[in-house]
């Protein structure tokens, strides 16, 4: 199929993937009083006592706000932000479907961290949770950081913690399937964009053995003279404080994470991996090596971002679990403890006698997995104590 002919006839056909739906009837005067006014004011006037009734007599609770400056949509770059709206529709429908959350689009004409920050948090009142996406290194860094501190509602950058939430299942697995443990592992990252530094954060929690992460230039190490952003990833990497190239942090290394670019990693590379090597390699449309190439070099576990192969390495796994789960017991964060809880839960759903090396995550359609992480990440927020309420049974799907 040519699916990007077919997408464009398919979206000049739907005119948007998504639409609002009303859930109250309105087929009489009676009706038409209880959902409008004058029978409105009555919600009102208690959401004015409490406003944390907003989430018990409008929708706040199950919505999410799906936020992008369009500078980083997809593998195509800065193409603005009304350029990048089918993106977020498709966003706002993988949340529907896959964890049961009504999502909407803010696709926000502005590249400046501050405006973006207000705008996101003068709206806050309408959502239970923020989705930031698509939005390039470093602003997205700044952006989030600073929501976190002035919102009441988790807020979450997808391209950051989403990835670094499957990539950890998916390295659970692996681990299992080559018999080594995290601590004991050297990891060689390429890429130390938002995704790559999310995930070196993720798993430098859980007590990886060395974390070495590459940029354009190289090798990152501690330095006088270094950006903040660039010292920032130095002071948890590099233990060692190595100076050289991809091929001198692959050498010895027993993991292979690639969020960057097509094509930069050879066989002649991968050779000097220690045995059982996992390779994850997600740049997308195309790795940074290829599944049969890394197999070759002696890759005992390889997966891509792609769905062609064994072990795509998708965010849908993730997000619409976490956000349900966040959004039942109305959390105020989504912190790394939900994270882990949602990667071992992902994890979980590949059964011992099923695990293989060309299969280490579930299907996206897996019925269990958006109640799994749900729940994973609704204990987990309660454990951590961000929590306000118990489980809204009956209220998920």
């Amino acid at each position: 199929m040519d699916y990007a002919a077919e997408s464009l006839k398919l979206h000049e056909a739907l005119r948007g993937k998504i639409e609002v739906v009303s859930r109250a009837p309105v087929r009489n005067r009676e009706e038409l009083s209880l959902a409008y006014t004058p029978g409105v004011a009555q919600p009102c006037l208690e959401i004015q006592k409490n406003p944390a009734r907003s989430f018990d007599l409008t929708r706040r609770w199950n919505t999410v706000a799906v936020v992008t400056d369009g500078t980083a949509v997809l593998g195509l770059g800065d193409i603005g932000p009304e350029a990048g709206m089918p993106v977020m529709e498709g966003k706002c429908v993988l949340f529907k479907e896959f964890g049961g959350v009504d999502a909407i689009p803010l696709c926000i004409r502005s590249k400046d961290v501050d405006e973006i920050v207000r705008t996101v948090e003068l709206l806050q009142g309408s959502f239970g949770g923020v989705n930031l996406e698509d939005i390039a290194a470093p602003r997205c860094f700044e952006i989030e950081r600073k929501l976190k501190e002035r919102c009441s509602i988790p807020v979450f950058h997808d391209d950051q913690h989403g990835t670094a939430v499957v990539t950890l299942a998916a390295l659970l697995n692996a681990l299992r399937v080559v018999g080594k443990q995290l601590q004991n592992c050297t990891i060689a990252f390429s890429g130390a964009g938002a995704a790559g530094v999310a995930i070196a954060r993720l798993l430098h929690s859980l007590g990886v053995g060395d974390i070495l992460m590459c940029n354009r230039e190289g090798l990152i190490f501690r330095q006088e003279s270094q950006t903040q952003a660039i010292a920032d990833i130095a002071a948890f990497t590099n233990s060692q404080n190595r100076r050289g190239t991809l091929t001198d942090a692959l050498r010895g290394a027993d993991i292979f994470i690639g969020v960057s670019a097509p094509n930069v990693v050879s066989e002649a590379m991968l050779r000097g991996m220690n045995p059982g090597a996992i390779v994850l390699a997600m740049a997308n449309p195309v790795p940074e090596i290829m599944p049969d190439a890394a197999k070759a070099a002696g890759a005992a576990v390889v997966g891509t971002g792609r769905s062609d192969f064994p072990n795509q390495i998708n965010n849908v796994l993730a997000f619409p679990g976490i956000f349900r789960g966040a959004l039942d017991v109305r959390a105020s964060d989504i912190n790394e403890a939900m994270k882990i809880a949602a990667a071992r839960a992902i994890a979980s759903l590949v059964a011992p006698e099923e695990l293989t090396p060309d299969y280490i995550l579930p299907m996206a359609f897996d019925p269990r997995l958006g109640k799994t992480v749900a729940e994973a990440v609704a204990a987990a927020a309660h454990a951590s104590g961000v929590a306000a309420v118990a489980v809204m049974v009956g209220r998920r799907w």
